[in-house]
């Protein structure tokens, strides 16, 4: 590995150059090393899981953008050097996070967190056998991060299950258990 300094020449050259040299930038350094080749080492489980969440990110990405609304969405969040595509990929490969659960009254209120957006949160209420008692979606409040369900019994041993989606389709599930 050799850093660079001052060289007019390779200001603006990178990548590769056959299968000798890799030219590339680190914190402002130029830096020039052998190309790497690929491992040798067999890859890991967790590897191998985000292998797989990425080739579902960017089958993802490649349907959404054909749809001009959702493209136009995720457009808009895009920073200097990023499109649409790179965000939909960015949203599909992680799933929204339940911060919280809480009861108010009857209101169930599940509060969601995800870069992009969250979908729907939907609410099932079961019993202390395990029985649906209730199910319905949870509507949005004003402050864009909490979700409220108005539920007409809560069973005492009982649980409410809340499940936040996104709009790739990701879910994240959260219990709360009723004494």
């Amino acid at each position: 590995m050799a850093i660079v300094k001052d060289s007019i020449l390779l200001q603006a050259v990178r990548g590769s150059l056959g299968n000798e040299i890799t030219i590339y930038e680190r914190n402002g350094q130029i830096i020039i090393a052998k190309k790497r080749g690929p491992s040798k080492n067999k890859p890991t489980p967790k590897q191998l899981e985000a292998r797989y969440k990425m080739r579902i990110a960017a089958a993802y990405a490649k349907v959404i953008i054909q749809d001009p609304e959702l493209k136009a969405y995720y457009k808009s969040l895009a920073g200097p050097g990023q499109n649409a595509y790179n965000m939909a990929v960015k949203d599909a490969y992680r799933a929204p996070e339940i911060q919280n659960i809480k009861l108010e009254n009857m209101d169930v209120v599940v509060t969601t967190k995800d870069e992009f957006r969250v979908a729907e949160v939907q609410i099932q209420v079961k019993d202390n056998e395990g029985r649906i008692v209730e199910r319905g979606r949870a509507v949005l409040g004003r402050n864009g991060f909490d979700w409220y369900y108005k539920v007409a019994v809560f069973p005492v041993g009982g649980k409410v299950i809340a499940v936040a989606v996104d709009l790739p389709g990701n879910e994240a599930v959260k219990e709360l258990l009723l004494t």
